[in-house]
């Protein structure tokens, strides 16, 4: 039902304590929890040791600038870049975004983590917090390397997560910061926005993660806890049958719905399967606030690893040098 933050680069006491609670789902690590590839690999299995229950560990690493791991792992382009490629050679440009899922993916089971939140597949709008994390202005171009980037992530082993539902829209604001109101209609939206999530729900994408923006023609409240969204819409409308993550509840544009355990029940009202508490410091009172709700301990199996794949094997498979050699010879024009 959470997936928590924790604070640094070893488990503290307070956080093995809440890796006992069957509420706890899963752990996300960031920056702030990566020194080195060995230094993450003992984390990972220090979490797994920590919890009586198998439990999702799970990363933003897109690349460009949202890559948390770097030292030791492959230098991974933005996703905009795939875009400008495709206007020269739109063949080219998806395998290499498919090779890339592929090299992401297989770095991140070797580390022994579970999963990569991945593919962004919201139409690029210039929205602050998006930029360059989007494939393309285009949707039915997004919606391609939608389908690419969820197959490369398929062949490794790892569940694809589609984010942000139901994309971020015109807007302009970062919703980390601020609040974010998206004025079109249903059918704008659905002609436009949509399109991506379609084409990933179809090529058989796992998750999805909501966005905390305000559609007020669709819903009142932002699609993260906005039940007209999640099971109207994605579930309901497009038919999808997988794990529903809220974004992180610390973002600013979460605060609407109001305290800790308020947001919390708002996301999970609405029909969220997990709720994202990156904040190590809201982590405490998000547990409290789940005490007495029956908990869909199900939600994650289908997205937890088959077992870690584990560096020496990679680095032993040719795949591995090739695509990273393919990856670098074209990031040149990707730039």
């Amino acid at each position: 039902m959470l997936v928590i933050g924790i604070a640094g680069l070893e488990l503290g006491a307070q956080e093995r304590d809440w890796l006992q609670n069957d509420a706890c789902a899963g752990v996300i690590l960031f920056k702030r929890n990566f020194a080195s590839r060995a230094q993450v690999t003992e984390l990972c299995a220090a979490i797994r040791e920590a919890a009586p229950r198998p439990v999702l560990i799970c990363v933003d690493q897109e690349g460009g600038r949202v890559q948390r791991f770097r030292e030791g792992f492959s230098d991974l382009p933005a996703l905009e870049g795939f875009g400008r490629l495709y206007r020269e050679d739109p063949e080219g440009a998806l395998r290499l975004a498919e090779e890339h899922a592929w090299l992401m993916a297989s770095e991140i089971r070797a580390t022994g983590l579970d999963l990569s939140f991945a593919p962004v597949v919201d139409v690029g709008h210039g929205n602050l917090a998006i930029g360059d994390r989007a494939f393309s202005e285009d949707p039915q171009v997004v919606a391609e390397f939608t389908r690419a980037y969820v197959r490369g992530m398929h062949a490794v082993g790892m569940a694809a997560t589609l984010k942000h539902f139901p994309g971020h829209g015109t807007v302009r604001e970062d919703t980390h910061f601020d609040t974010a109101v998206d004025p079109r209609t249903l059918d704008e939206i659905r002609a436009h926005d949509l399109v991506p999530f379609v084409a990933g729900i179809e090529a058989g994408a796992d998750a999805v993660m909501l966005a905390h923006v305000v559609y007020p023609q669709v819903a009142p409240e932002p699609a993260g806890y906005s039940s007209r969204w999640i099971n109207d819409i994605l579930r309901g409308e497009l038919g999808f049958r997988g794990v529903v993550f809220s974004d992180d509840i610390g973002m600013a544009a979460a605060f609407s719905a109001g305290g800790v355990k308020a947001r919390v029940d708002a996301h999970l009202d609405a029909g969220c399967d997990v709720v994202l508490v990156c904040h190590p410091e809201l982590v405490e009172e998000s547990l409290a606030a789940v005490a007495n709700r029956s908990l869909n301990t199900m939600a994650l199996v289908g997205l937890l690893g088959r077992g870690a794949l584990g560096w020496d094997g990679l680095l032993a498979d040719a795949r591995y040098g090739g695509a990273q050699a393919r990856l670098a010879a074209r990031m040149g024009q990707m730039a």
